[in-house]
């Protein structure tokens, strides 16, 4: 079976396959996960606490996951459009959604860059 991302808080718990992670931004104490069907699910921990669930849980698996600057998480597969002078990013499977988040210049910059090295 697949690693699956477990999330747990005092009153729920919640597994999720990483390939069905888009995206997860950061609002104060709080995050936001979006998934690839679109549900849209609120997480009592902050942004940080996510990335290291993702290392310790996901090990290896958890390498499609990039952190953008300081609030937002991605999945590198689902990266269809970055422009840097908009500050645009979109994320994408073509056919069932479609997301654009903003980021700052220099974090598509470098998420541009990294992308660019992978396909070398």
């Amino acid at each position: 079976m697949k690693k699956q991302l477990v999330i747990s808080t005092s009153i729920d718990l919640v597994r999720v396959a990483p390939d069905r992670i888009v995206y997860i931004t950061s609002d104060g104490n709080y995050s936001t996960l979006v998934q690839t069907d679109n549900e849209v699910r609120m997480l009592s921990y902050q942004l940080g606490q996510i990335e290291k669930m993702i290392s310790t849980q996901l090990g290896n698996e958890g390498n499609i996951f990039i952190r953008i600057g300081k609030s937002l998480i991605i999945n590198r597969s689902y990266v269809y459009y970055i422009n840097i002078p908009k500050q645009k990013l979109t994320l994408s499977d073509v056919v069932s959604f479609n997301h654009s988040v903003t980021a700052s210049k220099e974090a598509l910059k470098q998420l541009k860059e990294l992308l660019e090295k992978e396909v070398k």
